[in-house]
């Protein structure tokens, strides 16, 4: 688990403002792949944030628990 980090860490990756990529689970189990992307908003009662793709600038929510890797780093509970 030496390229594995933690969600907290992820949270504050994701918090910096600097675009990122990401992978998470969406509800049908499938995945997917955000590029330079940046976190907008974090709703902590929902555990949800809210997540804008530069790119195209679409405007996604995604829950925290469902992120599995980010800038290719694995993230683990």
């Amino acid at each position: 688990m030496s390229n594995a980090i933690h969600i907290t860490t992820a949270r504050k990756i994701i918090d910096s403002g600097d675009p990122i990529d990401l992978k998470v689970w969406k509800k049908d189990g499938s995945v997917m792949a955000l590029h330079r992307c940046v976190g907008l908003r974090y709703n902590f009662r929902n555990g949800t944030r809210t997540i804008k793709v530069l790119a195209s600038r679409e405007i996604r929510t995604i829950h925290d628990v469902c992120i599995f890797e980010v800038n290719g780093l694995s993230v683990f509970l």
